[in-house]
Order: C-alpha cells, then sequence, then structure tokens
C-alpha cells in the first residue's frame, strides 16, 4: 500500500478556505470514504477523491464536517476553537494545537 502524505494532522487548527470557519482536525482519510451521493450532493467543487480529506470539529458547532484537504489552510491565528465535543476528543491545547486524548484498550 502507498504511504500517503497530509498536509495536516489529529488536532492541527485548520481555516476553510471557501467558507471561512475554523475547526480542528479529528481525523484524516488518505482518500475519500464518503458515498458517491454524498459526493454529488455536498462537494460542489468537485475536490479530487484520490486525495486526504478531514474529518473536522467546527467552531461554535456540533456536527462535524468532512473536508477536502485542497479547501483547508493552516488557521494563523493561534486561538483555540470553541466547540462542544473537544473534550471527547483532545485533552489539551498547547502551541496552537489540541492534543488528543489516549485511550487505552
Amino acid at each position: 500500500m502507498e504511504e500517503v502524505r497530509t498536509r495536516f494532522s489529529v488536532g492541527d487548527v485548520i481555516e476553510h478556505r471557501l467558507f471561512g470557519y475554523r475547526g480542528v482536525v479529528l481525523d484524516v482519510d488518505p482518500a475519500f470514504q464518503l458515498s458517491d451521493e454524498w459526493y454529488a450532493k455536498m462537494a460542489r467543487s468537485r475536490p479530487p477523491r484520490d486525495a486526504p480529506w478531514y474529518h473536522v470539529l467546527v467552531e461554535d458547532s456540533d456536527a462535524p464536517r468532512y473536508v477536502a484537504e485542497q479547501n483547508l489552510r493552516p488557521d494563523p491565528s493561534g486561538a483555540k476553537i470553541r466547540n462542544p465535543l473537544l473534550g471527547d476528543h483532545f485533552a489539551s491545547f498547547v502551541d496552537g494545537r489540541y492534543t488528543a486524548i489516549t485511550r487505552s484498550n
């Protein structure tokens, strides 16, 4: 299996290039993983399916988003985001990024 390079990692704070919202990366898919129907309805800019896609907790929202890498950029503010689900996934905020909760099996 070929290794995929991603621009962002879990815990990175990002900004959406088109819509301007801020968020934090919750998970990374090496390529698009949702249905063709979702892509046709939601991915209006038709970003590549074979590039990384990110699950993002969006500021001031309890609904995560699924976003193509080409539509994201690093958030320059260095500030925390406000999201009611942060505590479920992240333990702390240090140097402009969130640290994921370490779970044991």
